[in-house]
């Protein structure tokens, strides 16, 4: 059978996005999502011409995207009390939409490539479905905030590297989807949140740390996938593969390369925590809440002795409350070094 020019660029183009071993530019990326046929109803993508579907309010949407929050992130759930009522909706509107991206690759109804094109062409409409609040929300959140959409196609392209990525030879490798998936994360919560020039480079070191929390929050959980983000030249450095990963070895190796990996993080974290002083004042206490209760997930792993298997490593919600003195202490410490290296500078 003689495949049509269209279907064969198709089938090309999951050929590439399913096969390639370095990530490609998010541009090239999306496009190659965007060459593939959409396999749906047609029914589907005309859902807010509709009368017979249940529009949703805005209100409704953006509950719903606080009901995700709370479902799958407790700590940022928790973080984002302490933003100003229309900040904290958009950001959790923002985790709700990374959060339904993510499943598009992690937990799909079908092939993951195909889902995730579906899901690009939703979000990339200028009319959001009206039956999908995520959509709703996270639509009216980045019209509003007029938030950049090449960061949102960074994203977009980072968990399309789940697709075909699960191993990185370095962490120069592993940065870059850091980057795309958490630190574009930051960049675009600060266009909700405000912030003053010279806060990205912040936000961007913030993003690999608590990407990279999560890396070794969930090697267990990754491994089950097939996936294996700790580097392949630090797994050696310690003499590991990524086969003891797969095959949950747990030992005196796997100990060390997590506190290797532990204390990266761990400066990040410090290099990173000076740029709250640069957000707008109303939402340092939340970003800084963030930081400081995610970071405890470091700590925890190491109360774990390490098992990262069989263990998942959190914070309680009072272990996060005994926190909130120090955080709020954390932020008074870094506005008044801020304040006395600007007056040093004048």
């Amino acid at each position: 059978m003689q495949l049509s020019p269209r279907s064969s660029l198709a089938t090309a183009a999951e050929t590439v996005l399913s096969s390639r071993s370095q990530p490609l530019p998010a541009e090239e990326q999306l496009a190659l999502l965007l060459h593939l046929p959409d396999h749906h109803h047609p029914a589907e993508h005309s859902h807010h011409h509709s009368p017979s579907v249940d529009r949703l309010s805005l209100h409704e949407a953006y509950r719903s995207c606080e009901q995700i929050t709370r479902q799958h992130s407790k700590s940022f759930f928790f973080s984002t009390q302490f933003l100003p009522h229309e900040k904290r909706c958009a950001v959790r509107a923002l985790y709700a939409f990374c959060r339904m991206s993510d499943d598009t690759v992690d937990l799909p109804t079908g092939n993951p490539t195909h889902t995730l094109a579906m899901w690009v062409r939703q979000v990339r409409s200028s009319h959001p479905r009206s039956d999908n609040a995520v959509l709703l929300a996270w639509h009216d959140t980045r019209t509003r905030f007029q938030l950049e959409p090449a960061l949102v196609d960074e994203l977009l392209a980072g968990i399309a590297m789940d697709l075909s990525l699960h191993r990185y030879e370095t962490f120069a490798d592993l940065w870059l989807y850091c980057y795309r998936v958490a630190s574009v994360v930051g960049l675009l919560s600060m266009g909700i949140l405000g912030a003053d020039e010279g806060a990205d480079a912040y936000a961007i070191k913030l993003g690999v740390a608590l990407q990279l929390t999560n890396i070794l929050r969930d090697v267990g959980e990754d491994a089950e996938r097939g996936r294996v983000y700790l580097p392949m030249d630090e797994l050696q450095q310690f003499g590991l593969t990524c086969d003891d990963i797969l095959n949950r070895v747990y030992d005196d190796r796997l100990r060390a390369l997590l506190d290797f990996q532990i204390a990266r993080a761990h400066r990040l974290y410090d290099e990173s925590l000076a740029g709250i002083a640069l957000l707008a004042p109303d939402s340092r206490m939340g970003v800084a809440a963030a930081a400081i209760i995610y970071r405890g997930i470091l700590d925890r792993i190491v109360e774990n002795d390490y098992d990262v298997y069989t263990k998942r490593a959190h914070l309680t919600t009072t272990e996060k409350l005994c926190l909130l003195p120090s955080i709020w202490r954390t932020v008074r410490r870094i506005e008044r070094a801020a304040r006395r290296a600007g007056t040093r500078e004048e």
